[in-house]
């Protein structure tokens, strides 16, 4: 068996060669040029390669070979469909992850979408200096409010805050310390220098995004279950 491949190629090897030795003065070889004939004569010698190999794996077993054959040309197919589509893919992925991952931010340039969750608020995952913050949109609330674990996972300097604001909060009335964070991301959609509080240790359940970081943008807007958040360009 490995002569008779050892046959198939050599013969192919010669008629291709016989055939670019007859070409003409003007370097084409009937219709093609010479290169354009050198790579359609590659691409027949491998896939004679190719489908000798496939013979002499399977032998009599030729049904096989064909199913084999089959499932590699339609998973080719699924591969190029899928590359084809790569972006519209990522949009629907990323529309799934927004329905079923509270938090999930989908950014289309400089706006971003968020879903609303079961409980009814819009949970949003931020970027605050660089650290990943659950919050929760709260337009009654004037500034961006941190509770303190949250300013301690965004570097904030927590010896020297000074609780002079007044604010309300689900548990009363108690104090806040002023300070501005660096920047605050939400997917593609960043704001630096936003003034936001700092809680009391106990004084909040979740960091808010009040309306500090909000008028800074260009828009936002509710639309049924999705927040829509637009910045400058």
């Amino acid at each position: 068996m490995r002569s008779r491949l050892s046959l198939v190629l050599l013969i192919g090897i010669v008629i291709a060669a016989l055939i670019v030795l007859a070409r003409n003065g003007e370097g084409m070889v009937g219709p093609l040029t010479t290169d354009e004939f050198g790579s359609l004569a590659y691409k027949i010698l491998l896939l004679v390669f190719v489908g000798s190999v496939v013979l002499t794996m399977f032998r009599e077993r030729f049904s096989q070979a064909i199913t084999a054959a089959l499932l590699w040309v339609a998973v080719g197919l699924a591969l190029v469909v899928a590359y084809s589509y790569r972006f519209e893919l990522h949009d629907v992925a990323d529309r799934v992850m927004v329905v079923l991952v509270p938090g999930h931010v989908v950014s289309h340039g400089r706006t971003v979408e968020v879903a609303r969750s079961n409980g009814g608020e819009f949970a949003i995952t931020a970027h605050i200096n660089g650290a990943r913050v659950a919050m929760v949109l709260d337009t009654g609330a004037s500034s961006v409010v941190l509770t303190r674990d949250d300013a301690k996972r965004a570097g904030l300097p927590l010896e020297v805050l000074n609780y002079t604001v007044n604010i309300e909060t689900a548990n009363g009335r108690t104090r806040a310390a002023p300070v501005t964070l660096d920047r605050i991301a939400i997917g593609d959609l960043t704001e630096r220098s936003v003034e936001a509080l700092v809680a009391q240790p106990g004084q909040l359940r979740e960091s808010l995004l009040g309306m500090s970081f909000l008028n800074r943008l260009q828009s936002w807007q509710v639309s049924g279950d999705r927040l829509m958040l637009t910045g400058y360009p």
